[in-house]
């Protein structure tokens, strides 16, 4: 009997896709350490180093920002995940004949739910040439969260991951036009996720292959690893600014609980011979992944004295996860094919001077995903290549503080998803999705 399978396909997708509560760079990774970006789509991010969150995308820019400097902000975040059903079927159990059954229920409604991500920061010029600072944040993240009972439920009923990332940073300034920055990372995740799992009478009983009703499967997990960051920063002339940045990979050693347990099985004898063979109740599972490593190189050039032309591009090492293996105590160890590519985002944006107290932002970015086809989409990430259009304003009250606001609205393709799971009772998940996001941010900035 193949009762087991949910355990590998559970584990092997919580564990593997780890990030934090909501995705919306391509992905799972958050763009969105800022407020004061997202007026701008993020362009520059490399070298604007408008306020202290230059920690988080290039340390390099610390140089730039006299005494201490504090900011802190948050971004909301509303995905939209509408799935429509194309003929997605409940497995086989390993029954070959039993392929193909449809899998009954309703197209999962909105799986896209409001999540928040907060955001701290700060820089100390420690003398001329030196500078230190903090950043608090949280780089990837993941949250979709369909009906109970949908059609694609032993895929993924509700995947939710939370994180944070503490980022201690050092800049020098080597001349008057070069600057050079790098951080370390501490990292956490910590996930929760659920799906359905179809039981169907094992061979050799009677009315072997016929369904019976579904089992719940969750999975909770945390780990941590460490990574670094460096950036360099260069005044090309006096209205033309360079920065080059990386983030490194940071591997993960996770650790969870998955816990089988019945929804709906009524058959006496079923449920016994679950219980008898321990798949009922916790299990233990660990797992190794490798988050992807990043890169930006960003223009800044002041076109006049009011405006500012902003541009970048950025690459991401999806690639780094092509499978993930999860081991299992007491079950067999599991795979679960990706094939994540390597992944391309290009943002311009553009500020302009309105007064000495208003600066308008707007920017248009393209982020490619970083799955490769329908066939390896799988529902915990409905991901597609986005469009981002995005308005902001920062207000300033002085000086010395300002405030900052930004609104994006991020337009996906159509989505297909055909995916058949490595584990054969999971079925075929068919079908497409229609998907946006809308964020919204503020962030308070502060120079003492």
């Amino acid at each position: 009997m193949k009762s087991h399978h949910p355990i590998k396909t559970l584990s092997a997708l919580i564990l593997g896709l780890g990030s934090v509560g909501v995705a919306h760079a391509a992905g799972f990774q958050l763009l969105e350490q800022n407020a004061s970006g997202i007026g701008s789509a993020f362009a520059g991010s490399a070298a604007i180093a408008e306020d202290a969150s230059t920690v988080f995308f290039n340390p390099a820019g610390m140089t730039l920002l006299p005494g201490m400097n504090a900011s802190a902000g948050v971004v909301a975040i509303k995905p939209n995940f509408e799935f429509s059903n194309d003929g997605t079927t409940k497995g086989n159990n390993g029954v070959p004949a039993l392929s193909g059954q449809p899998s009954g229920g309703s197209d999962g409604g909105n799986a896209g739910s409001w999540g928040v991500v907060p955001n701290a920061y700060f820089t100390w010029e420690v003398n001329p040439k030196v500078w230190l600072g903090l950043g608090i944040g949280a780089p990837f993240g993941l949250m979709t969260d369909y009906e109970k009972g949908w059609a694609g439920r032993y895929h993924s009923e509700k995947f939710s991951i939370e994180s944070i990332n503490v980022n201690p940073s050092i800049a020098f300034k080597a001349t008057d036009t070069l600057s050079f920055g790098v951080g370390l990372n501490w990292m956490q995740l910590n996930a929760d996720y659920r799906k359905a799992q179809a039981v169907r009478v094992p061979a050799p009983m009677p009315g072997a292959g016929t369904y019976m009703g579904d089992l719940n499967a969750k999975v909770k997990a945390d780990g941590d690893g460490w990574g670094w960051n460096a950036g360099v920063l260069w005044q090309a002339t006096p209205d033309t600014r360079l920065g080059l940045s990386y983030r490194s990979k940071v591997k993960i050693d996770a650790d969870g609980t998955t816990k089988i347990s019945n929804r709906d099985v009524a058959n006496a004898t079923i449920l016994g011979g679950l219980q008898a063979q321990g798949i009922l109740g916790s299990h233990s599972a660990d797992a190794s992944i490798e988050l992807p490593d990043t890169a930006i190189f960003s223009v800044v050039h002041n076109l006049n004295d009011r405006w500012t032309l902003l541009g970048d591009v950025s690459w991401t090492g999806w690639s780094s996860i092509p499978e993930l293996k999860i081991k299992n105590s007491g079950v067999p160890d599991a795979e679960l094919d990706l094939r994540f590519k390597d992944a391309w985002r290009v943002a311009l944006g553009a500020h302009y001077r309105y007064s000495d107290s208003w600066t308008f932002k707007g920017g248009v970015a393209w982020d490619q995903s970083p799955v490769q086809s329908d066939a390896y989409r799988p529902s915990a990430l409905p991901d597609n290549d986005r469009y981002w259009v995005s308005l902001g304003a920062k207000y300033n009250f002085s000086k010395n503080t300002s405030i900052d606001v930004g609104y994006a609205h991020l337009f996906v393709k159509s989505t297909s998803v055909n995916n058949h799971s490595a584990d054969s009772s999971a079925g075929t998940l068919k079908g497409t999705y229609d998907s946006s996001a809308d964020l919204i941010g503020v962030q308070f900035s502060h120079r003492f």
